[in-house]
């Protein structure tokens, strides 16, 4: 049964994700759905895997660096205060990575959780949308490909 990440790796792969930032090496950047931090992100795999331990050792390098490349673009693009990195699996058994920028603007008691313990999560959401998150979407793509990580001819349109 296909998960929600093998259907936006097709859509990726046909041009037709809107919150693909860029192709990477290991997979696509994406921004997510709904922003619960500014450029909250995800890595997804190309192709699709189960878990990272379904990759060989220089795919999960690739995998992980990648990741934190995005942190990094993040980092530079926003004025996050750090990067947290989730790699879970529970609800779509496929490999994808949650990358949350963190902000010095949060709660203090909060900033030392994990998001999905946050508790005011459901107010902060803002759904993805192209013409708010564009720029910033440029601007991670801008950083990325400055850290060499973006395959070239596939960037987003």
């Amino acid at each position: 049964m296909p998960t929600l990440v093998d259907e936006r790796v097709e859509l990726a792969r046909c041009g037709q994700n809107p919150t693909v930032i860029a192709r990477l090496a290991s997979g696509w950047a994406v921004l997510g759905d709904y922003q619960f931090f500014r450029g909250y992100s995800l890595l997804l795999p190309e192709p699709v895997v189960p878990s990272l331990n379904d990759l060989s050792l220089t795919e999960r390098s690739r995998f992980l660096l990648d990741m934190v490349a995005l942190g990094d673009a993040l980092l530079a693009a926003t004025d996050a205060l750090r990067i947290n990195y989730e790699i879970l699996g529970n609800t779509d058994p496929a490999l994808h990575a949650h990358v949350f920028p963190r902000y010095a603007s949060e709660e203090p008691s909060a900033l030392r959780e994990p998001i999905w313990n946050y508790k005011r999560i459901q107010r902060m959401t803002v759904p993805f949308s192209r013409s708010d998150h564009g720029p910033l979407m440029d601007q991670l793509r801008l950083c990325l490909e400055a850290a060499g990580v973006v395959v070239a001819g596939q960037r987003r349109e």
